[in-house]
């Protein structure tokens, strides 16, 4: 059965309202996460070098001088300081005693 009076003008009046609404809340959230993605991979660690770096413009390859490990990756990171370990402990064992 449907409705016995339908005014369809009245109908789209009392709903055009909490639509709009529906599609600027999506619009919003799609907003967001658009926004988190990019923000997660703008965070993210860079890529380990190779050895060699390739010019895209003639292919040639073209070898890196390796790295220095004492050196810092990025130098706006503060660097850290020389960890010094202490040797461990050597275990102390007791004199074993026989039953007679």
């Amino acid at each position: 059965m449907s409705a016995p009076h339908t005014n369809l003008q009245k109908q789209r009046r009392r709903h055009i309202g909490p639509l709009i609404g529906m599609i600027v809340v999506v619009i919003f959230a799609l907003a967001l996460l658009f926004w988190l993605l990019m923000r997660t991979a703008d965070q993210g660690t860079p890529p380990e070098t190779n050895a060699a770096q390739i010019d895209g413009r003639t292919g040639e390859a073209t070898a890196q001088p390796p790295a220095d490990p004492t050196e810092p990756a990025d130098p706006t990171e503060p660097q850290d300081s020389i960890e010094t370990t202490t040797p461990a402990p050597t275990p102390t064992t007791r004199p074993s005693t026989s039953a007679p």
